[in-house]
């Protein structure tokens, strides 16, 4: 059946696609792939499951850009696509990554190549022409400091992106916690949404004084965040125990959990349920019931038995205590809403992975769905073949498809010519919270230039 101009009009291009999960919601909202690039094969053919139109491309783009183009006009032919969604990895500017560096300094952060992608997605920009490009990262994203590629000065990511791309675009920064729109974790992300100057939709989000991305849906009294007790009731999943084998599996796909061997379990069984408390601060013995008030010690007083706190064993075989950050080891607070789904959300020690009233992390499945995947996502053998480590990693870094679709309907409403019912103020809070980061770390790069 040949397409119509409309169908064409809503065509995209995807950069950067990890497992394809967030280009589902632009999907949803009428956004049709034909091209779709990622680095990690693996992850491209989970992509490709859920985006069977699209031509994948795998491999890195700072070399495979040249096939991407070419790719879409045999497909497509001239006509720019109407979306362009690039989410450049975020490892070397998260701040759950110590050793990148201050990021004030421009140096560290260009030791980490990944933290200059934004010299991909530009020349994509110039090649594809499209009507609207949206970035994606995390909130360090917008200070984060690199030397300019050209210049060599002192500048964020997202400063030098905008600096190449605003003589023919218009920018619209968010920074953003998508439990305020409906997801049920706390993700705090930073977006660039850039819009052709010639559109007509930039003048009507001028009319407005709208911002190009969904009103807050939970926000108020009324629809107040997802608290992690109610998703994970919702789903709807059998309990499971990481003590045994036989407990920590279902039979269910992907809800299952790792085994911990009996001393991680006991410290985990230790931290009251739904108190959203750390081993830290395990002050019981469970042998002989004595309270240990000081947190620094790793035996009982009483009976001289390791206390359930986090402890692990030099080569030597001397026991301490587990260096790190005491946000680790917790429990999800049932009455909030999920701690941040992360690539290392399979393990025990990576800030807050605990299940608010079972002793387990969270199955893959779980991390998925606060993720907000839809139950039609299509993962083929991804577990069998590649474990849950792979697959818990492309879940963490997935952009909530429920957030892409809200976005996306904003979006496509816009370039079809229909102003949406509703859409974000620009004098929105999350809106000049983006705004005033570019501009102090602007202000950093001109202080640092003097």
């Amino acid at each position: 059946m040949k397409k119509t101009s409309h169908e064409e009009q809503l065509r995209a291009v995807s950069l950067f696609s990890n497992c394809g999960a967030g280009d589902v919601g632009f999907a949803q909202a009428g956004f049709g792939f034909a091209v779709m690039a990622e680095l990690d094969a693996r992850r491209l053919s989970v992509a490709l499951l859920n985006h069977p139109d699209a031509l994948g491309i795998p491999g890195d783009l700072r070399e495979t850009l040249s096939e991407v183009v070419t790719a879409y006009r045999g497909r497509v032919g001239t006509m720019p696509p109407a979306l362009l969604a690039a989410c450049p990895p975020c490892q070397g500017l998260s701040s759950a990554q110590s050793a990148r560096g201050l990021g004030a300094d421009p140096d560290a952060g260009s030791r980490d190549a990944r933290n200059l992608l934004v010299q991909v997605i530009a020349e994509a920009m110039s090649l594809l022409t499209p009507r609207v490009l949206v970035v994606e990262n995390v909130q360090t994203f917008l200070t984060r400091k690199v030397r300019h590629p050209e210049t060599g000065a002192p500048v964020s990511a997202a400063s030098y992106l905008i600096e190449k791309l605003e003589s023919d675009y218009e920018v619209y920064p968010l920074l953003a916690d998508l439990a305020d729109f409906g997801v049920p974790q706390s993700r705090k992300r930073s977006f660039l949404t850039f819009i052709r100057r010639d559109e007509h939709a930039v003048e009507v989000l001028e009319r407005r004084d709208w911002s190009p991305y969904p009103w807050p849906s939970h926000t108020t009294k009324a629809t107040k965040p997802i608290p992690l007790k109610d998703a994970l009731t919702s789903f709807g999943l059998p309990p499971l125990d990481a003590r045994a084998a036989g407990s920590a599996a279902s039979g269910i796909a992907m809800h299952s959990v790792p085994v911990w061997p009996p001393d991680r379990y006991r410290m985990v069984e230790s931290i009251p349920p739904n108190t959203g408390r750390s081993a830290w601060e395990n002050d019981s013995c469970p042998d002989c019931g004595r309270r240990a008030r000081d947190r620094s010690r790793i035996r009982c007083s009483g009976c001289g038995h390791l206390l359930p706190r986090p402890i692990t064993k030099d080569k030597d075989g001397v026991a301490r205590l587990v260096t790190g950050f005491h946000t680790s080891y917790r429990r999800m607070a049932p009455d909030e809403p999920a701690a941040t789904v992360t690539t290392a959300s399979g393990h025990l020690g990576s800030d807050t992975t605990i299940h608010p009233w079972e002793n387990r992390v969270l199955s893959t499945l779980e991390c998925a769905l606060l993720q907000t995947f839809p139950s039609s996502f299509h993962w083929g053998n991804a577990l069998e073949r590649w474990g849950h480590t792979n697959v818990r990693a492309m879940i963490g870094e997935a952009v909530p498809p429920l957030f892409t679709s809200k976005h996306g309907r904003v979006l496509s409403q816009l370039l079809r010519g229909i102003p949406p019912r509703v859409a974000l103020s620009a004098q929105d809070s999350r809106v000049l919270a983006a705004v005033h980061a570019l501009e102090r770390s602007s202000r950093m790069v001109a202080l640092d230039a003097g």
